[in-house]
């Protein structure tokens, strides 16, 4: 999706399957071609690619008392922030100027206090970020 402006409901559900392949890209921030080009290939690929600020927006109501998301750090944040848009442990190692061993730490103590488990069946990455941006469960 490339919008004017973010629409909340509508990045849930188009996150909301898990399987990949999901772009949502606002106007007026897609200034470098390469970067889109980036966006475009990543969803190609299966993947995400999330405007930061769709991420910002879908997050802020998450981070209560009550939340999930308050049992996080704020590099933990960072990352989840990071793994939304579609970034690799690669990637936002680079960006965060940070060891991929670092992140990788950082991924599990999420997946640690997110209560999710080694599964087969579930990619948890997903279920990190879809479980934030679901702010009404």
């Amino acid at each position: 999706v490339l919008s004017q402006h973010v629409e909340q409901l509508y990045a849930r559900e188009l996150l909301a399957d898990g399987a990949g392949g999901v772009g949502y890209l606002l106007k007026d921030r897609v200034f470098d071609a390469a970067q889109f080009v980036d966006a475009v290939r990543r969803v190609a690929a299966g993947g995400t690619a999330m405007d930061p600020q769709v991420i910002q927006q879908l997050l802020a109501r998450r981070t209560g008392p009550d939340r999930p998301l308050s049992r996080l750090t704020p590099r933990e944040l960072e990352v989840l922030e990071l793994m939304a848009q579609g970034r690799s442990n690669t990637a936002i190692a680079t960006q965060l100027v940070v060891t991929e061993r670092a992140i990788a730490k950082h991924t599990s103590n999420i997946f640690a206090k997110l209560g999710l488990e080694v599964s087969d069946d579930d990619n948890r990455r997903v279920l990190a970020v879809l479980a934030h941006l679901d702010r009404d469960r």
